[in-house]
């Protein structure tokens, strides 16, 4: 999993209230470019860390997934270790000492 800091991030964290939220708004509320926005929501998606939700297959509307709530709360131990096996620990409950 590669991310893009601190934009990636900031689209999580702009999720991670539990709000869906499409491209448009995002760029608003962090300030980014919108096509950039729209690159980076599919991604994000492959990743799982989001996902395209309704009403309509195209409504462009996206919402934070626990794989990518977990993402956003170990945004500072980013790139220390494989990330995919950082946040698969984290939603299994492994603490590592």
């Amino acid at each position: 999993m590669k991310l893009t800091s601190p934009t990636d991030f900031e689209i999580l964290e702009a999720l991670a209230d539990g709000n869906r939220n499409n491209a448009a708004n995002l760029s608003y509320e962090l300030d980014k470019n919108r096509s950039y926005i729209n690159t980076r929501l599919p991604i994000l998606a492959d990743y799982g860390l989001v996902e395209r939700v309704g009403p309509a297959p195209n409504s462009g509307l996206y919402e934070i997934t626990d794989r990518g709530a977990a993402a956003a709360e170990l945004r500072e131990e980013y790139g220390e270790r494989d990330f995919d096996e950082q946040i698969d620990d984290h939603l299994d409950g492994v603490v590592e000492a």
